[in-house]
């Protein structure tokens, strides 16, 4: 496979799923009476990566219900460790060959490019199985944020040497849980006592768009 590339689409929290969607309008509401903001939408971030081991979704989603079904590499529990002990309760990070995005249809100022390199595409691919299970809906590492499908794809991001501070959700929105994968990020490479990990190309990529273009959520 001669071309690669890596695109961040940002979707509507809840597309396609009513509970979900109230669910987030619920936090959204009550978060911006906290810090007396006014309440904005929230988006929910997946990746399309074209790399040379051939054409993969990334996104974090709940556990499909049959095996066959199943596409993620890492699971994790939702809500508490206690709960993830029922599939109800459980998330997966998926790496889907050839997959598909369900709800790509309602994405607001996507796809974003990120980056042509081959190898930042190769090591991105690499790196899902290494996602922390961290449980969603939570701050166990004390970010101020909680970790859920955001903070999956800024920590990937991240991790492969690209700058995830540099994407925004489209104007007007929030991604809750970006601050918190880009943070996690950070501190393991430091940890490892390291920049980007072996192979990655250089801190500075040749991004294609640093930020969405101007939209507004449906």
């Amino acid at each position: 496979m001669n071309a690669s590339l890596i695109q961040l689409y940002w979707i509507p929290l809840g597309a396609g799923a009513r509970v979900v969607r109230l669910s987030g309008e619920l936090y959204e509401t009550l978060d911006a009476w906290r810090h007396r903001r006014p309440a904005v939408p929230l988006f929910h971030s997946a990746l399309v990566v074209l790399a040379p081991e051939g054409r993969f979704v990334i996104e974090q989603t709940p556990v499909s219900r049959g095996r066959g079904q199943r596409h993620g590499v890492v699971e994790g529990p939702v809500g508490s460790t206690l709960a993830g002990h029922l599939r109800l309760f459980r998330y997966e990070v998926r790496r889907w060959r050839d997959g598909v995005i369900p709800d790509i249809a309602e994405a607001v100022g996507s796809p974003v490019g990120v980056s042509r390199d081959p190898a930042h595409a190769s090591l991105i691919v690499g790196l899902v199985p290494l996602v922390p299970a961290l449980v969603w809906g939570r701050d166990q590492e004390h970010t101020g944020e909680m970790w859920n499908s955001n903070s999956v794809i800024a920590w990937l991001l991240e991790r492969a040497g690209l700058d995830a501070s540099a994407f925004r959700p489209p104007s007007g929105g929030r991604a809750p849980g970006w601050a918190a994968g880009l943070e996690i990020a950070q501190r393991d490479r430091l940890r490892r006592g390291s920049r980007p990990p072996a192979g990655s190309p250089a801190r500075r990529p040749h991004l294609l768009r640093r930020t969405p273009p101007r939209a507004t959520a449906r």
